[in-house]
């Protein structure tokens, strides 16, 4: 029985041919299935934002550290 909510209908998993990772353990950019998931930041839709990866990373947890001192100074 539905309950309505679409719970019973969830998306097909992908299988990540066409999706790009960067690898935390190599520092490279990876296609498709490689590494294991916890050693990986992604997917990203193309190799320039994989590559991007580390940085965009460095540049959200400065903006965060900055939050947090300014919500600790309030």
């Amino acid at each position: 029985m539905s309950s309505g909510l679409g719970r019973d209908i969830l998306p097909e998993p992908e299988d990540g041919a066409d999706k790009w990772w960067y690898s935390l353990k190599t520092g490279q950019v990876e296609r498709g299935p490689g590494s294991p998931n916890k050693d990986r930041l992604g997917p990203y839709p193309d190799r320039a934002s994989a590559e991007a990866a580390m940085a965009r990373a460095r540049e959200r947890n400065e903006q965060w550290e900055e939050e947090d001192r300014a919500w600790n100074e309030w």
